[in-house]
């Protein structure tokens, strides 16, 4: 008697058009890592395991080959932990999904869904200080049009803490630079946020849109040297050259791997020091979940801290010498005890 398989291409179509588009409505570069996923994985069934993609079965991805594939990313590929997780992440969305169409496929879906992520190190967040952040600012040619379009779009990250592919998705209509100026900002999961602009940044995207020939409500904000949209590739290549210049004036920036994610975190954490509330910074930045925004909280500790650790407390001590450690121990603790009494002798009468 011979067991059926369940070629993986029709369930693979379903899971990236229904489930990832139509059903979950998930983000455009979520569903480009699963899709970058699958086809690592088929080219790598082909190769290893000589199973062309249409011929494929559920039942051919056994925990086994998982296994391997997953060494092959990190030990072949060099990929990190993190994106070995990613990856990992990816194929269990799958066999949960396909568990949920055909009941006969529960059992493997279980199985590969015990294959665990690996623990990743928990760096420190990256961030700017404020002479940094300044620096960053400044270091455009503002004498030039493409030098005023590069602080425009520096600005308006520092403001609002985007995400580059939300700044290079921003069309004109949703910035209002009325008396309460605010923009509309579509985040993670087609979720819509409004965020405050500073008077500073809407002059300065106001004199940048001006200098344009033509501006529609659907025109990008942010153009490129060409005219043309910026992606959020242009975004993170221009971060990581305005540091860099301005790493020549701000010596500290050389110690410093800042990304548009680490201007991001700079707003978080500027913003906290100012006094902002942890739930507006969670919407400011698009946060889902407060968990995310109480990392910054984190942040804020460490430096309270350090702080803390740099100012000098005179210690009471008994007058002499203090002897062995014992004594000094008993020294001081005694030298403690005697005002504490006394406090706690409430006046009569």
């Amino acid at each position: 008697m011979t067991t059926e398989k369940h070629l993986i291409g029709p369930y693979l179509r379903r899971f990236l058009v229904q489930e990832t588009l139509l059903d979950r409505n998930l983000s455009r570069n979520t569903q480009a890592s699963y899709r970058d996923t699958f086809v690592l994985l088929l080219r790598f069934m082909e190769e290893r395991r000589s199973i062309a993609p249409e011929r494929l079965s559920a039942e051919d991805v056994t925990v086994a080959a998982v296994r391997e594939f997953l060494t092959y990313l990190k030990e072949e590929r060099g990929n990190g932990d993190s994106t070995r997780n990613q990856r990992l992440a990816a194929i269990h969305s799958l066999f949960r999904f396909m568990a949920r169409e055909t009941p006969e496929l529960v059992a493997l879906s279980t199985q590969v869904n015990e294959v665990p992520s690996r623990k990743t190190v928990t760096r420190t967040i990256p961030y700017l200080e404020k002479d940094e952040i300044e620096a960053v600012l400044q270091a455009p040619d503002r004498t030039t049009a493409q030098g005023r379009r590069e602080h425009a779009l520096m600005l308006f990250l520092y403001n609002t803490g985007a995400r580059a592919d939300e700044a290079a998705r921003l069309a004109v209509g949703n910035v209002e630079m009325g008396s309460s100026p605010y923009v509309r900002i579509l985040g993670k999961g087609k979720k819509e946020r409004l965020c405050p602009l500073w008077a500073q940044t809407v002059k300065v995207l106001r004199e940048m849109l001006e200098e344009r020939p033509s501006v529609s409500a659907q025109s990008r904000v942010f153009l490129n040297a060409r005219g043309e949209p910026i992606t959020r590739f242009g975004i993170r290549g221009l971060v990581k050259r305005l540091v860099a210049r301005a790493a020549q004036t701000v010596p500290s920036l050389k110690m410093k791997r800042i990304s548009t994610h680490g201007v991001r975190h700079t707003t978080a954490v500027h913003l906290l020091r100012a006094g902002v509330d942890i739930n507006t910074i969670r919407a400011w930045l698009g946060h889902v979940s407060l968990d995310t925004t109480n990392k910054y909280t984190e942040v804020d500790l460490e430096m309270k801290a350090q702080a803390l650790q740099t100012t000098s407390i005179p210690v009471p001590h008994a007058e002499g010498a203090w002897g062995d450690k014992r004594n000094k121990l008993m020294a001081f603790l005694g030298s403690l005890a005697r005002p504490t009494a006394e406090l706690c002798e409430a006046p009569r009468g």
